[in-house]
């Protein structure tokens, strides 16, 4: 094996596999494979994302050596952009509402990040708060949600990735939204090579913006913020599927103990919506992508 410059060339090259033993055990005509996105320091598909945003503005000289990045995100994403930081010498600041937890927030600490806690846990008033703070420090605001260097980072590498590994496999993808730059960009890719592809968007049932149901609290993390992104392009969407909480979570330990894969909620709920969808004849051989890992101790 080649020795790497960066852990991060490690990162960009996830594995599709094949889900034999969930697959079997539900009596499936075929396997469904997964792309594991989630082989990063943090434990999601966010790393790539992260680094590669930072790479992107730096080519384009819109950041600085050493200037500040700031992002609004208390999540995976910001925890990714406080290791990706740290590594390209930037200082991290996130804002966060003021509900968050203290023990998360020592996380995001613990990581590089710097705190700035907004009273309000609106999306609108934490971007704004976001950009401020970027103008008051002469930083660079990421605006992930809305930034096409997130959805133009999968066009240029989980497209390609998933055309590569598994394109004459496969008649749908099957992914989770969150920020929408995951659906947006392989969606993209993907329907400029091969449009009869279907592509698939899962939310949580309990809190189902995109497809225009209730808005309220669920526990599948890293999808369903409770709006529709900028980042989400719904033109090369082909269908919306809801997965409760519990499915989401069942799914995941399911996937476990069937094929030894470490799969978070996410990553459970986008496996549960594949089977419904192969339930309902609408594919036959789909790909999920797993954007996120769990720790099991």
């Amino acid at each position: 094996m080649a020795i790497l410059q960066s852990y991060y060339q490690d990162v960009y090259r996830s594995p599709v596999v094949r889900l034999s033993g969930y697959s079997g055990r539900h009596g499936l005509s075929s396997s469904i494979l997964a792309y594991l996105d989630f082989g990063g320091a943090t434990g999601t598909c966010k790393d790539g994302v992260a680094e590669t945003m930072l790479a992107f503005a730096t080519e384009r000289g819109t950041l600085k050596p050493g200037m500040p990045v700031v992002e609004a995100s208390s999540g995976s994403f910001g925890a990714a952009l406080a290791v990706s930081c740290a590594t390209t010498g930037h200082p991290c600041i996130l804002v966060v509402p003021n509900t968050l937890p203290i023990a998360r927030r020592q996380h995001l600490q613990n990581l590089g990040a710097r705190i700035v806690v907004c009273s309000s846990g609106g999306r609108r008033a934490l971007e704004q708060v976001a950009k401020d703070t970027a103008a008051r420090y002469n930083g660079y605001f990421t605006n992930y949600f809305a930034n096409d260097d997130n959805p133009e980072y999968h066009r240029r590498v989980t497209g390609p990735q998933i055309l590569k590994a598994a394109g004459d496999e496969i008649d749908a993808v099957v992914v989770g939204v969150g920020s929408g730059g995951t659906i947006t960009g392989v969606a993209e890719y993907l329907k400029a090579w091969n449009s009869m592809i279907r592509i698939v968007a899962v939310e949580p049932s309990e809190c189902a913006a995109i497809s225009g149901g209730f808005i309220g609290h669920h526990g599948i993390a890293g999808i369903g913020p409770g709006f529709v992104p900028e980042n989400y392009n719904p033109y090369v969407v082909d269908t919306v599927l809801t997965v409760s909480t519990s499915d989401a979570e069942r799914t995941a330990r399911e996937v476990l103990f069937y094929d030894g894969i470490p799969a978070c909620s996410s990553a459970g709920a986008t496996l549960y919506a594949a089977a419904e969808l192969m339930g309902t004849g609408k594919c036959t051989r789909p790909l999920c992508i797993f954007a996120g890992r769990r720790t099991y101790e």
